[in-house]
């Protein structure tokens, strides 16, 4: 199915502009997302279940779940078809990878922390194309 393939390239190029937000590279740069960790299945009529398998750049990485909100954002964005999202720490590459998988994947703790304005200007910053 080629749409499959579609999705896939179109997830791809959505999060690898995503920038890490300490540093001025993008999260491919950072090899924290590469072409490989996006994986879309068809789910129903016209809807794909997409996952994401990220690896933070050191095991204890403060900023993992913050990386996890950014992708969830940039993705339900500006994918351009229905979707469920499922992003997860790639397996053993981050010390609490089970609290952060399910934190990024709670619908409620996604929406209270893009309501921290904070938090969400730095989320904007990191998900914004640049010019």
């Amino acid at each position: 199915s080629c749409f499959i393939v579609d999705y896939l390239s179109s997830a791809s190029d959505i999060i690898r502009t995503i920038r890490d937000p300490e540093k001025p590279n993008t999260l491919e740069e950072l090899e924290v997302v590469t072409e490989s960790c996006v994986e879309v299945q068809e789910i129903g009529e016209d809807e794909y279940l997409v996952i994401i398998r990220f690896t933070p750049t050191v095991p204890h990485c403060s900023l993992a779940t913050l990386i996890g909100l950014c992708l969830r954002i940039k993705l339900q964005r500006c994918l351009p078809f229905r979707h469920k999202l499922e992003i997860y720490i790639s397996e053993g590459t981050h010390s609490t990878e089970e609290d952060i998988n399910k934190q990024i994947n709670d619908k409620e703790r996604v929406a209270a922390a893009m309501e921290n304005p904070n938090l969400r200007e730095i989320v904007e910053q990191c998900v914004t194309e640049p010019d």
